[in-house]
């Protein structure tokens, strides 16, 4: 775990981390950006986006906008409690109406009491994970959910099957997501998102020890 850096609350019961990158549209300037990040800006008791684009530990990049590739790149963290999910939500709902295509953001609640290598502890860590979707579409967010979920399943079954052999659960994943896509078309006229594609790692859910923190 790296040097960590003071931060605007105290005595917060979560070190919450917040990793993703998502394609923003061509036309998407700075100003836009910091208005649709507020939300998260604003929870760590900065003044404007430049301001609270720094993460809490000096190693992670934070939160920054790639202009020639433009991208929203997130790798920060901030102390807080069960309410950044609301943060979250909200900056969210700002980024679906600017961004290029579908992509996951990974939120992680680290238990900021809990420690590792404490001798005789018997309590858990109340670490818990969160993966939410962004996408200037329902298809699109659909499509990046579905390759994820492919992605995830087929990384479990590889233990047991011949990569050969899982065609079939590949079918089987799109026609879930066929049936509930069929839904929107017909009440909201979309496009369905195309089948196949590969999409980034990732997942949610918890178990299996704590979640290691992305290193750069």
């Amino acid at each position: 775990m790296g040097k960590i850096k003071a931060m605007a609350r105290y005595n917060s019961p979560f070190e919450i981390h917040v990793h993703g990158e998502v394609p923003l549209r061509a036309d998407v300037g700075f100003e836009q950006l910091q208005e649709a990040l507020k939300p998260l800006w604003k929870y760590a008791g900065a003044k404007s986006l430049v301001d609270g684009a720094a993460s809490a530990y000096e190693e992670e990049p934070g939160i920054r906008m790639d202009a020639q590739q433009h991208l929203l790149q997130i790798c920060w963290t901030v102390s807080g409690d069960e309410d950044f999910r609301d943060a979250v939500d909200e900056m969210c709902m700002a980024v679906n109406d600017l961004a290029a295509g579908g992509a996951p953001i990974e939120v992680t609640f680290y238990d900021a009491d809990f420690d590792d290598e404490e001798e005789g502890g018997v309590d858990e860590a109340r670490d818990d994970f969160a993966m939410y979707f962004v996408g200037p579409t329902p298809a699109a967010i659909m499509q990046v959910q579905r390759d994820l979920l492919v992605q995830d399943t087929i990384a479990l079954m590889e233990r047991h099957f011949d990569a050969s052999e899982l065609g079939g659960i590949v079918a089987a994943v799109d026609k879930l997501f066929e049936k509930r896509f069929d839904s929107l078309v017909d009440s909201m006229q979309l496009g369905k998102p195309p089948r196949g594609q590969g999409g980034s790692q990732g997942g949610s859910g918890h178990g299996g020890g704590r979640k290691p923190r992305h290193l750069h």
